[in-house]
C-alpha cells in the first residue's frame, strides 16, 4: 500500500538533500520519480530543487490551483510515475494535500513531502497543517540550534540580525533571512526589546 509521507523540520535540516537522495535511490533501481517544488521559491531558479550542499534537480512547479493529481495521473498512464516527491510542501494548499492523498490511495504511488512545519511566528503553514492531519507517516528531520539543542523554530531576521516579529507569513529566503533555533532561544529572541 502506497503512503503519504511528511518529512518536516526547521530550516537547514537537509530536507532538499534528503529528497534528492530519495529520488536518486529510485532512479538507481530503474524507477521514475516526479519532483515538485513551489513556484514562489526562486532562490536558485524557478523549477529547481537545490540543496545547500550543491546538488540539484529540475522539478515541476506548483502554485495555488495546480492540479497535482492530474499531472501525476498523466505520467502514471505513461508508466512514468513510481514515486512523487514534493519540496517546499508547506506551500501546498489544503486541496493539493488531499490530491496527494488521492495519489497514494487510488494510483498506489508513494508520495514523499518535505517542508517546514511552522512559519517565523510559530504558526502552521497550510500545507504542513494538512500533511500533519492526513499523512500516513510523519518524520521529523533534525537540525541544531546555536546552543546544541534540537532546533524546531524558524526565526526571521532583518539585515542587522535582529528578530522580525511581524509581516507576511511567506517570505522566501535562506540563511540571510532565517535562523533555526530551539524553542527557548526562539522565545528569547521574540521577547527581546527592539
Amino acid at each position: 500500500m502506497a503512503k503519504l509521507y511528511f518529512y518536516y523540520s526547521a530550516m537547514n535540516a537537509g530536507k532538499s538533500t534528503t529528497l534528492l537522495q530519495s529520488s536518486f535511490n529510485y532512479y538507481e533501481r530503474g524507477m521514475k520519480t516526479i519532483l515538485f517544488t513551489a513556484k514562489l521559491d526562486d532562490r536558485v531558479q524557478v523549477g529547481t530543487i537545490a540543496s545547500r550542499i550543491g546538488i540539484k534537480a529540475d522539478a515541476n512547479v506548483f502554485e495555488k490551483g495546480t492540479d497535482i493529481f492530474g499531472l501525476v495521473k498523466e505520467n502514471h498512464a505513461r508508466g512514468e510515475a513510481d514515486c512523487v516527491l514534493v519540496d517546499e510542501a508547506q506551500f501546498l494548499s489544503k486541496d493539493q494535500v488531499f490530491q496527494l492523498g488521492k495519489i497514494a490511495d487510488t494510483l498506489h504511488i508513494p508520495v514523499l513531502c518535505y517542508g517546514l512545519r511552522t512559519d517565523f511566528q510559530a504558526n502552521l503553514f497550510e500545507g504542513s497543517q494538512w500533511l500533519l492531519a492526513l499523512g500516513d507517516e510523519l518524520h521529523e528531520l533534525k537540525t541544531i540550534c546555536k546552543c546544541g539543542r534540537k532546533a524546531t523554530m524558524n526565526l526571521r531576521i532583518d539585515e542587522k540580525g535582529d528578530a522580525v516579529k511581524e509581516g507576511a507569513s511567506i517570505e522566501v529566503g535562506g540563511n540571510d533571512r532565517y535562523i533555526a533555533l530551539c524553542r527557548k532561544h526562539f522565545m528569547e529572541k521574540l521577547s527581546a526589546r527592539s
